[in-house]
């Protein structure tokens, strides 16, 4: 990450979470009351083509103007966030969350990334956007809470109800707030994931923007101590050669096609999995091949940001995520 990368990827943002159309709904209608524009159920999260995507861009938003203070965009950033995060506004996305319909709204990607904005937001100690997002936030743990207690399996696809990356960034929000779900969050995935060994899916598929494998690995990262995770990551994709040969760079044919643009992403969330795993394993037989394959990653997506709505508006915040895990920048 460099200021210049930094403003790019803020202009990028700043250009499209304030953005109504085009916007994908996840509406489900329970009578012809619900007939409404998406800004008027989301006054907060209604840009950046869905809900999702406009949470994580404001996480990456509200990152940089943390991390760049004296770079211009900031002030922009910080404009438009007192715009945005009112007590009416996030009292509106909260009602919304408190249908009866919605209680799969989001789940477990848009949540997992509020958790995360909410998380940021707590930095920004000179501002009462943290306090004021709090309770969006808190219906969200709660919903975390209830839905670990029925998830028998964990869903292990590359897409947004990837259960090992929603819980990745819920856990960092819980750490400092919530120890009832730190600990569920914890026992969860060791019972899911900590008896897995020699991964063998078929990855990627077509439209993933996540590794299944790389996803339970970096969340396992976060809860084994290291002389556990090392044998356990070994088990799991190095002893099989599933990261020397199957681990590659992805390629994306269609850009201008939403599923298939996904592909970028993946590539940036394998470089972002395996540059914090490279960096919790330390001086490990496989470090070297690990950096190497999570450079090329985001070698092969950087150049792919920008350029067709379809990544731009959502790409930047997992090239931040990259970034940040690659530099000595104090972001966790």
């Amino acid at each position: 990450m460099t200021p210049e990368i930094a403003s790019r990827f803020a202009n990028i943002a700043l250009g499209h979470v304030a953005k109504p159309y085009p916007y994908k709904d996840d509406h489900v209608f329970e009578s012809e009351a619900d007939l409404r524009l998406p800004q008027t159920a989301h006054p907060c999260f209604f840009g950046s083509f869905d809900w999702h995507s406009c949470v994580h861009s404001w996480w990456m938003l509200l990152t940089l103007r943390r991390l760049y203070p004296e770079a211009p965009e900031a002030a922009k950033i910080e404009k438009l966030a007192d715009a945005t995060f009112t007590q009416e506004k996030l009292a509106t996305e909260l009602a919304y969350l408190d249908r009866p319909s919605s209680r799969g709204f989001e789940r477990p990607y848009g949540w997992g990334w509020l958790l995360y904005l909410h998380h940021e937001a707590a930095r920004h100690t000179d501002k009462p956007w943290s306090a004021r997002l709090e309770p969006l936030a808190r219906a969200i743990a709660a919903r975390f809470k209830d839905y670990l207690s029925i998830l028998t399996y964990p869903i292990t696809v590359g897409t947004h109800f990837n259960t090992s990356f929603a819980l990745i960034l819920a856990r960092e929000w819980a750490g400092e707030r919530d120890p009832e779900l730190l600990a569920q969050i914890n026992t969860w995935a060791q019972s899911a994931f900590g008896n897995r060994s020699d991964y063998r899916g078929w990855e990627p598929g077509g439209d993933e923007f996540l590794s299944p494998a790389l996803t339970a690995a970096l969340l396992m990262k976060h809860i084994m101590p290291r002389d556990q995770f090392a044998p356990w990551f070994d088990a799991l994709v190095i002893v099989n050669g599933w990261i020397e040969r199957e681990c590659r760079p992805v390629t994306v044919s269609d850009r201008s096609d939403g599923k298939i643009a996904h592909l970028d992403g993946l590539n940036l969330s394998r470089a972002w999995c395996l540059s914090e795993i490279g960096r919790a394993l330390g001086n490990h037989p496989a470090a070297t091949l690990i950096e190497e394959r999570a450079k090329a990653h985001l070698d092969a997506a950087m150049p792919h940001v920008a350029g067709d709505y379809m990544g731009e508006h959502w790409l930047a915040s997992f090239a931040t995520l990259t970034l940040l895990s690659r530099t000595d920048l104090a972001h966790r």
